[in-house]
């Protein structure tokens, strides 16, 4: 694999869809292995969308929609396909495996220096001719949007942001409480390995990092939307009306009846009204 500059580079392979664009030429998808800032493999794949869907063999022409998801997720998990051709609808996307996760390097540091690797698919999406870039993370992705919006400026033109925590070390939930025995004890870690396919890095956070709801305000001027379901079983909803308030002006909150936790719970209709909100702020 390659060990040139971050962003770049490492393998690449392309896969036919099977879809074809009004009954003429296949869509196809692109896998590469990109080289993050501290030097770690991110397996990503880019679905050029309605790219091809529209005939258009120019990219600048449409958004291209990056995906970071949530923690034990990974780029051929079924949930994050979903959100993907969901999105294709409205133009090309770019999903990734977080470190740590399916068969990126690495370990995960659960939303520290995941930001490395959302900045590595951001510069790939430019680097394969799109003009606009939307982010839109889930859960642990979605805290990695915020906090790479807040600490990379100008490098996407929309940041969405569902089920995210909006402060570090939240345990007020079961749910929480287990994912917290998961990461920090070695016991959980092994779990994390071999049950859910997800290595995680025994070290603590040193120092801690900045967190959702300090990032919030340093997003602007870029159009953000955070996304929360009023039935969250991870993280009640004080979590993201403390992003919209963070947030002011700047932010847009839509509280979803009924809706649960991140991708999983994510309808076909909700990824409808986000792809169309990303498409008409990324421009």
């Amino acid at each position: 694999m390659s060990s040139g500059p971050a962003g770049h580079v490492a393998r690449s392979t392309d896969r036919p869809h099977s879809e074809t664009t009004r009954g003429a030429s296949v869509r196809r998808f692109t896998r590469r292995f990109l080289r993050t800032s501290d030097g770690v493999a991110i397996d990503a794949v880019y679905d050029p969308g309605a790219a091809v869907y529209d005939g258009s063999r120019t990219s600048s022409a449409h958004p291209v929609f990056v995906v970071a998801h949530g923690f034990t997720g990974a780029v051929d998990r079924p949930h994050v396909r979903r959100v993907a051709r969901a999105f294709t609808r409205y133009g090309a996307v770019v999903t990734f495996s977080f470190r740590g996760h399916g068969a990126s390097g690495g370990r995960s540091t659960v939303g520290d220096r995941e930001v490395l690797d959302l900045a590595a698919a951001v510069r790939w999406a430019r680097e394969l001719g799109h003009a606009r870039v939307g982010t839109v993370g889930f859960s642990m992705g979605g805290s990695v949007v915020l906090r790479h919006a807040a600490l990379h400026p100008r490098q996407t033109d929309a940041v969405v942001s569902v089920s995210a925590p909006a402060r570090w070390y939240y345990r007020g939930t079961a749910p929480m409480r287990r994912l917290h025995w998961l990461v920090t004890r070695p016991e959980g870690r092994v779990v994390g390995r071999y049950g859910f396919r997800t290595r995680i890095h025994h070290r603590d956070w040193d120092p801690v990092p900045l967190s959702p709801v300090q990032a919030v305000p340093r997003i602007a001027p870029t159009p953000l939307l955070i996304v929360h379901g009023d039935a969250d079983g991870y993280f009640p909803v004080d979590h993201p009306r403390m992003l919209a308030v963070a947030a002011g002006d700047q932010g847009e909150l839509w509280l979803e009846p009924g809706m649960g936790h991140a991708e999983h719970a994510a309808s076909d209709e909700l990824l409808g009204r986000i792809g169309a909100w990303v498409a008409g702020r990324a421009g």
